[in-house]
């Protein structure tokens, strides 16, 4: 009689622990598709006030989604390369990093001794670019493919959830002119010369917005790359 008094007792504790419901870790939860149908070509926060292709800062960057998928990718490390430390030292011909970093949109306005910034003084100034532009060593965060959807860019600075605590960034130098179709420096007007943007390809390790299942997979996009002079037949 006792032993079935206990058990009568113990079962019923069982089944309310057995019912209680489990909760999981909270974490950080950013950058993932709402609840419903989501966009994939819709502009993220980050670019709505923009008319660039891409950002640079993202206050809803999936830091914690970016680094569980790092964590749970055997091949990651076969997908990923970086060249981190850029500058044009390494990749730009007879220009020093101090000297391409001082080529600002005011060091070449400031060139000016004229009443307007776009005068005579302006156009021959002192040494520089033919065609003003702005260099940037940047890792964008998100941006459009060639197919028009916007991607989540691994970039990958560990804090209080690194994957072994290492970086994983992807550097872009990104050139962009400052006056598009504007004359040339240096080339007298009888020439028609204007300034051209120029684009290349990069191939990134991306995330989709859209799928939190999909793992990490290889996107292209187009960036601008460089600001060139052109001078027509």
């Amino acid at each position: 009689m006792v032993s079935k008094l206990i058990i009568s007792m113990v079962v019923p504790v069982a089944i309310v622990l057995a019912s209680a419901p489990h909760h999981a870790p909270p974490h950080p939860h950013h950058g993932g598709p709402p609840h419903g149908y989501c966009d994939p070509k819709a502009p993220p926060k980050c670019a709505v006030h923009s008319d660039l292709p891409f950002c640079i800062e993202d206050p809803e960057y999936p830091e914690y989604e970016i680094a569980n998928k790092i964590s749970q990718d055997p091949i990651f490390l076969k997908k990923y390369s970086d060249v981190a430390d850029q500058s044009a030292d390494d990749l730009v011909e007879h220009i020093t990093r101090y000297q391409e970093e001082g080529f600002d949109y005011s060091y070449y306005t400031g060139a000016s001794k004229g009443p307007s910034p776009y005068d005579a003084t302006h156009w021959i100034g002192p040494e520089g670019y033919l065609c003003p532009s702005d260099v940037d060593y940047a890792k964008i965060r998100r941006a459009v493919n060639v197919e028009g959807y916007w991607r989540i860019i691994l970039q990958h600075i560990p804090k209080e959830y690194g994957y072994g605590h290492y970086n994983y960034t992807q550097t872009t130098r990104l050139e962009t002119c400052q006056t598009p179709d504007s004359a040339c420096r240096l080339l007298a007007p009888c020439y028609q010369s204007k300034c051209t943007q120029k684009y290349v390809y990069h191939r990134m390790v991306s995330v989709d917005p859209c799928d939190p299942y999909r793992g990490f997979f290889i996107d292209t996009y187009k960036l601008p790359s460089a600001c060139s002079c052109h001078i027509p037949q």
